[in-house]
């Protein structure tokens, strides 16, 4: 990577919709919006490769449909992939960002709560640590997925930037 003359990084940055799968390396950020959906990272800090599952739904139930819209499915994926690039599940950690109650948050049925519950298991029986989430409440939120360093930018309105 070259660093300009006036020291400010370059950076690439790459959108990951809903139901999505991402890698990226540096110069890249991986970046979603969610609300209910979360983002679900892996990083690999000796490869400095990182991953991005924009999750939709908790539960694939075996309908063969994109693996990066659920979060019983996206992780099994996400180490597939990395695998391909050298990373073994060890030398992995994990992050779980959104799962926010959008809407009225006295419905049986949550969403976002499902959500975060299915990748949360997912990450624990590929046996990755989960080193950070911010997830809940009732805020949609902005992340960015830094390549270079492994950390997640977390913007959402009314509150100042936070880094997980």
């Amino acid at each position: 990577m070259t660093v300009p003359a006036n020291s400010e990084r370059t950076t690439e940055s790459k959108t990951v919709g809903m139901g999505q799968i991402a890698l990226g390396a540096p110069p890249v950020c991986l970046t979603a919006v969610l609300g209910s959906c979360i983002g679900t990272t892996l990083y690999h800090q000796r490869l400095r490769l990182g991953m991005l599952a924009h999750v939709i739904l908790p539960h694939n139930f075996g309908h063969g449909e994109a693996p990066g819209k659920f979060g019983d499915t996206a992780v099994p994926q996400m180490l597939e992939i990395l695998k391909q690039h050298g990373a073994a599940p060890g030398e992995l950690v994990a992050k779980i960002i959104g799962g926010a109650s959008m809407f009225d948050s006295g419905r049986p049925v949550q969403v976002g709560r499902d959500n975060v519950n299915a990748a949360s298991e997912a990450i624990k029986l590929a046996g990755i640590p989960l080193v950070a989430t911010e997830v809940g409440g009732n805020i949609g939120r902005r992340i960015s997925l830094d390549c270079s360093t492994g950390l997640v930018t977390v913007e959402s309105i009314g509150r100042p930037p936070r880094t997980v």
